[in-house]
C-alpha cells in the first residue's frame, strides 16, 4: 500500500509562489498526516480526481499511475513520479502512446546540482533507519549492553551489507541503539565511511584492484573471483551475527544475492534478517516480498515499500525533491518549467516525449516506439 503523497502544504505554497495553480485530490495526504484543510490553507484547490486532473499540465505522483487513469489532463502533460521503467516497460509504452511526457524521478543522475532532487537518497535514508527499528521489533533481545544486578546483557551484533545511503543510516541508527555494528560493501571507498560512523568494516583484502564503483556512485556487478572471496569472508562473519540488514541494489537489474540459505542456517535461532531489496528480487535467499518468514529459526523480514511505512517524513522529503526539480527549470515568463533536451538531468529522467520512448533504458524493450 502506498501511503506517501507527492505534495505537501509547504511545496504547494512554493509552487503557487512561482505562479502555478495547484489542485490536490481529496484525501491524498491523509495517510501521511496531511488533511485536505491543510492543502486548502496553503492555497490549493481540493477536489475529486476528475476535477483535479482537468487541464493539468503537470501531474505529480509517488508511484506512477496507469496512463488510462489520467483522463482529462492536458495533451502532453508531464507526469512526474517514480515510473520503474525497467520493471514496467509496457506502462512506459502506454505513456508514449497517450502522448504524456513521463519523468522518472528515480532515474535522477547523481550529480552535485541534482542532490536536492534525488528521491532515491531521500527515501533510502528513511529505509535504512526503519530497517533497524524493524529489526529491533522482531529481535527478542535488547540492542545495547546492559549491566544489571542480575548480570550483564550483551549488546546485539548487527551486520549491514551494502553501504549506500540506506546502509549508512542503518549503521548510524544501530549504533545509536547501542549495538555492535559491522558493515561491508563492494566499493572500497566506503571503508572510511564505515569507520567514521564507529562501525567495523568487513572487506575482502586478498582480491586487489576491484573497486566496485559504477557511474553515479552506484555499485556494479562483481567478478566471480571477488564474489567467491566475499562469500567466504561473509559466511564466517554472518554466523556470529544477531541481525543482518541487506541493502544492495543495482539500478535496472535484479538485486544481487548476498545471503544464501546455507549461510542463514549458520545463524543462531532468533536472529533476524532484514532484506531492503526484496522487491527487486531480494538479497536474501528465501525472502518473500510483503512477508516475514522463518527459516532455520531465523526471521527473514521482507517488508514492501519501506519508506511508505514512514509516510509523513517520506512525503515531506519526496515533495521537496519534486519541487526542487521543477523549480530548477522554471521559466518566469511562461510560469512553467522548460526542460532542455541537452540537459543532463532532463536526459536522465525523461522516459517519453511527443509520443515516443526516448530513454536509453527503454530502447531494448520498445525500440524507441
Amino acid at each position: 500500500m502506498e501511503r506517501r503523497v507527492a505534495a505537501s502544504p509547504e511545496t504547494v505554497k512554493k509552487f503557487i509562489g512561482l505562479g502555478a495553480a495547484v489542485a490536490v485530490e481529496a484525501g491524498a495526504g491523509l495517510a501521511s498526516g496531511i488533511a485536505d484543510a491543510d492543502y486548502a490553507a496553503a492555497g490549493a484547490e481540493v477536489g475529486a480526481r476528475a476535477s483535479v486532473l482537468s487541464g493539468a499540465g503537470i501531474v505529480l505522483g509517488v508511484q506512477a499511475p496507469e496512463p488510462a487513469s489520467l483522463a482529462g489532463a492536458a495533451p502532453g502533460a508531464r507526469v512526474v513520479a517514480m515510473h520503474a521503467p525497467a520493471a514496467n516497460p509496457d506502462r512506459a509504452k502506454a505513456y508514449a502512446a497517450a502522448g504524456y511526457e513521463a519523468l522518472a524521478m528515480e532515474l535522477m543522475p547523481r550529480i552535485t546540482r541534482a542532490q536536492s532532487m534525488d528521491v532515491l537518497s531521500s527515501q533510502s535514508n528513511l529505509s535504512g533507519y526503519k530497517a533497524v527499528l524493524d529489526a529491533a521489533a522482531e529481535y527478542n533481545r535488547a540492542f545495547p549492553m546492559m549491566m544489571t544486578a542480575a548480570g550483564t546483557v550483551s549488546a546485539a551484533k548487527v551486520f549491514i551489507m551494502g553501504v549506500g545511503v540506506a546502509g549508512l543510516q542503518a549503521i548510524a541508527t544501530a549504533r545509536r541503539l547501542g549495538a555492535q555494528v559491522s558493515a561491508t560493501d563492494v566499493r572500497s571507498a566506503t571503508k572510511e565511511q564505515i569507520l567514521s560512523l564507529g562501525a567495523k568494516p568487513i572487506f575482502v583484502e586478498a582480491v586487489k584492484g576491484i573497486e566496485g564503483e559504477g557511474s553515479g556512485g552506484y555499485a556494479t556487478e562483481m567478478s566471480d573471483e571477488y564474489k567467491a572471496a566475499q562469500a567466504q569472508l561473509v559466511s564466517a562473519h554472518i554466523a556470529k551475527q544477531d541481525i543482518v540488514i541487506t541493502t544492495a541494489l543495482i539500478p535496472g537489474r535484479a538485486a544481487p544475492r548476498l545471503v544464501s540459505d546455507a549461510q542463514i542456517a549458520t545463524m543462531r535461532p532468533g536472529s533476524v534478517l532484514i532484506d531492503l531489496a526484496v522487491e527487486a528480487g531480494g538479497n536474501v535467499e528465501g525472502a518473500v516480498a510483503g512477508e516475514i518468514v522463518v527459516k532455520h529459526g531465523v526471521k527473514i523480514v521482507g517488508h514492501r515499500n519501506v519508506p511508505s511505512r514512514l509516510a509523513a517524513d517520506a512525503s515531506l522529503l519526496y515533495a521537496r525533491n519534486l519541487f526542487n526539480f521543477l523549480s530548477a527549470f522554471w521559466d518566469k515568463d511562461t510560469q512553467a518549467p522548460v526542460l532542455p533536451d541537452d540537459d543532463e538531468i532532463v536526459k536522465g529522467v525523461r522516459l517519453t516525449l511527443d509520443g515516443k520512448a526516448v530513454h536509453p533504458m527503454l530502447e531494448p524493450v520498445l525500440g524507441g516506439a
